[in-house]
């Protein structure tokens, strides 16, 4: 694993580069002990990055306030369900408050928007759209669907278990959503929705909202993609599915200098493939599952 001296060089590199967003991810981030400090060292940059981080929540009630003063800006929370049956399947965890008061710690640290992302499956938890939903609302939290993408570590991504973004959409106009799109800056990932109307048509408690949606599987924008990952041992990567990837770790130990790490960044953007092709009868998974890559 990358040392945290480490990982904050190869971040100025990137920054110096261009990169003016810094996300950390997993994973779990927040169990690195030296993550604030990570944090800190990141905000100290020039040019300052913009700093999120996606975590499961688990942590977040201890860490939150000291984060937030070391510079993170937002966060983004893992929560499928709000079932504890359906959260102790999906996580393996009966840990639900948990991530409950994790999301409650962010807000009271003034991580803003807090953004809550959800992967839907077919007769798991896909009935749960409205309701997750409507939660978001209340909580004054951003709801952000993705679909499932073939990154699992068993390499057993079941088709039939996939749920499409139009699908998602759909039921949530079935209960009763009123949507209208929100135009989107030309890299974001997330197809934005504004929320006009709930089931009933009574108020709610948070206010209107907004919503996220990534369809990286059914409508892929690979072609607006600026996404750049570095994994925890130091490999730089162009592509989630990408089946290459740049070593930083071993050059940058051997005493290249941050001009040579540089030249390998830019190196691999230039090999950035033109899309994924989760599409393609080709397509072929690659070896590192989401968890080892950082989504």
């Amino acid at each position: 694993m990358l040392t945290a001296t480490e990982i904050v060089r190869l971040v100025r590199i990137a920054v110096r580069l261009g990169v003016t967003e810094v996300r950390l991810t997993g994973g779990e981030p927040l169990l690195r002990p030296d993550v604030v400090s990570i944090v800190r060292d990141i905000a100290s940059l020039q040019p300052r990055p913009e700093i999120s981080l996606t975590t499961n929540g688990l942590r977040l009630p201890g860490l939150a306030a000291s984060l937030a003063q070391a510079g993170l800006n937002r966060v983004n929370i893992s929560l499928d369900t709000l079932d504890p049956e359906t959260f102790q399947t999906l996580t393996r965890r009966d840990r639900l408050a948990d991530t409950l008061a994790g999301i409650a710690s962010a807000g009271a640290a003034g991580l803003h928007p807090i953004k809550i992302n959800s992967v839907l499956l077919r007769g798991v938890n896909d009935h749960e759209a409205p309701t997750l939903l409507m939660w978001a609302l209340e909580q004054q939290v951003e709801w952000r669907f993705i679909e499932q993408m073939p990154l699992d570590p068993q390499h057993q991504w079941n088709a039939g278990e996939f749920v499409s973004a139009a699908e998602t959409l759909q039921s949530l106009r079935h209960a009763g959503f009123s949507l209208e799109s929100i135009p989107t800056e030309s890299s974001a990932p997330a197809q934005r929705w504004r929320v006009t109307g709930v089931p009933g048509g009574g108020p709610v408690s948070g206010g209107l909202g907004s919503l996220g949606v990534v369809a990286s599987v059914t409508e892929p924008f690979c072609g607006r993609c600026d996404r750049l990952r570095l994994t925890a041992d130091g490999q730089f990567r162009s592509c989630l599915f990408a089946h290459r990837e740049a070593d930083l770790r071993t050059p940058m130990r051997q005493g290249a200098t941050d001009h040579d790490l540089a030249e390998i960044m830019r190196s691999e953007i230039r090999k950035k493939a033109q899309g994924h092709g989760i599409d393609s009868a080709s397509f072929k998974q690659p070896g590192r599952p989401m968890s080892a890559i950082g989504g």
